[in-house]
């Protein structure tokens, strides 16, 4: 049985992957010794694995994302990351440049899973990061899974990041992204345009929304899915679960409204439905959805606002809340069996197309 308190203090000396996974996996009851009792809010209990992710966090003390320059923060949200996300293995992945708007080059991972033979649908996978961070590394290991658990073909984009490129650069580049994707359906092994899903995690579901809105606009087919993993919705309020679970588990209010700062104009309106799709009039005539929450998230209320104005307009929802989980549950995968639970259904609906 290993010594818990070694373990823990090889996180607190080297925040590596596999002293973090070694931390993940000593006794329930021993774990219990360094999270203490069970966090109770909201009606709502916080998973175990969640509690002890935040542990390590904490005593590996690493820095507040926010409180660092933004090249220093970017490496360190990464950081976090690949703390967790685990390796995972893939029939094949292949580097892409996909066109995004205005002349842009946007760099994209095809992953195409082991076994897999003829054409399969895709899913175009848009990374979240508050639109300032991220990027298809830092989501390679989740890609690598959703697409070996769905059986299906993974396109994960990048798209260009603020404040060097501000709203609405990021939703031009995956509108531009999308439309690319349509036209090589059959040279990306998709066997047809109606068989690509779209969707993301955090600020990539909200991208993946925009892409609805934007394809019903343009008179362009709609996806077959949106996939849409915490997305937010309205930048324009803060609702109950902002101010429920803001601090203390993992995305915080301080980081969010440094990502607002640096993605949206002071002039620009953020009622803007490309902002705060929560905010638009009109949601009839889009994609299916499929929307994921996590019980301990900020973003919370907002996506499952979200899904039920989806389904007043007669849009074909499905809406599914983990309660224990908090955000960032999906880079999780090769550290906490809850988070790859979670994944496990995502993966499971898209295996559905």
């Amino acid at each position: 049985m290993p010594d818990v308190f070694h373990v823990l203090e090889s996180v607190r000396l080297r925040a590596e992957p596999v002293a973090v996974r070694n931390a993940m996996r000593t006794p329930a009851a021993l774990r219990r010794l360094v999270t203490g009792k069970p966090v109770e809010l909201d009606g709502q209990t916080l998973d175990s694995d969640m509690a002890m992710i935040l542990r390590l966090e904490k005593m590996a003390g690493l820095p507040r994302v926010e409180s660092l320059p933004l090249p220093a923060g970017r490496a360190a949200l990464k950081q976090r990351a690949l703390l967790v996300t685990g390796e995972h293995p893939i029939g094949e992945s292949r580097d892409l440049i996909v066109p995004g708007a205005d002349g842009s080059e946007l760099p994209a991972r095809l992953y195409t899973p082991r076994g897999m033979h003829g054409s399969r649908p895709l899913l175009m996978f848009i990374h979240g990061g508050g639109y300032s961070y991220g990027d298809i590394d830092m989501y390679d290991g989740a890609c690598r899974y959703l697409a070996e658990r769905s059986g299906i073909r993974v396109l994960s984009i990048s798209y260009r990041l603020a404040p060097e490129h501000r709203f609405p650069a990021g939703l031009d580049d995956c509108f531009a992204a999308y439309t690319w994707t349509q036209e090589h359906a059959s040279t990306l092994g998709i066997g047809g345009s109606g068989r690509i899903a779209v969707g993301g995690d955090s600020a990539g579901g909200t991208l993946a929304t925009g892409i609805c809105r934007l394809a019903r606009e343009a008179g362009v087919a709609q996806p077959a899915l949106q996939v849409l993993i915490y997305p937010g919705t309205d930048a324009s309020q803060r609702l109950p679960s902002h101010q429920l679970f803001g601090e203390g588990f993992w995305l915080t209010r301080g980081f969010m409204d440094r990502c607002e700062a640096l993605y949206v104009d002071p002039s620009v309106q953020l009622t803007d439905p490309r902002l705060s799709p929560l905010q638009a009039r009109d949601l009839s005539g889009l994609a299916s959805a499929y929307v994921v929450t996590a019980g301990f998230d900020p973003l919370r209320d907002e996506g499952e606002a979200y899904a039920d104005r989806l389904a007043e307009h007669r849009g074909e929802v499905e809406k599914r809340r983990h309660p224990g989980l908090i955000h960032g549950f999906l880079n999780m995968v090769g550290a906490s069996g809850s988070a790859r639970a979670a994944v496990d259904e995502i993966a499971d609906r898209l295996r559905r197309l």
